[in-house]
């Protein structure tokens, strides 16, 4: 039984716009990187903007080098939490679909 054209491009159609919903859900959630037990932490968005950035005062007092570290890797926790969240919503999205592991959405 050969495959309908019209069933096809409906479905690729149906596919594109839930691609499309999962892609603006995933750049409008916020997630949060935290470094130094949580005194430093940040929070991203699904498409890598830094919404707000919270610093402990009692890290104040601390020297310059240890809080740009301390904030360089809250930063890199928000990013790979944003690169998960961002691999989840394409992986529920595609489950079952034969979709490659490790593909790329252009996100």
């Amino acid at each position: 039984m050969k495959p309908n054209m019209g069933d096809l491009m409906k479905q690729a159609q149906e596919l594109q716009g839930k691609m499309q919903q999962a892609q603006e859900e995933a750049a409008k959630a916020e997630l949060t990187g935290q470094s130094g037990a949580g005194l430093v932490s940040v929070v991203m968005t699904g498409r890598y903007d830094v919404k707000r950035v919270s610093i402990d005062p009692s890290l104040l007092k601390e020297d310059k080098e240890m809080l740009e570290d301390l904030l360089a890797a809250a930063v890199n926790d928000a990013v790979r939490k944003v690169e998960e969240n961002n691999r989840q919503a394409m992986t529920d999205l595609a489950g079952g679909m034969g979709v490659p592991a490790g593909f790329k959405m252009p996100f």
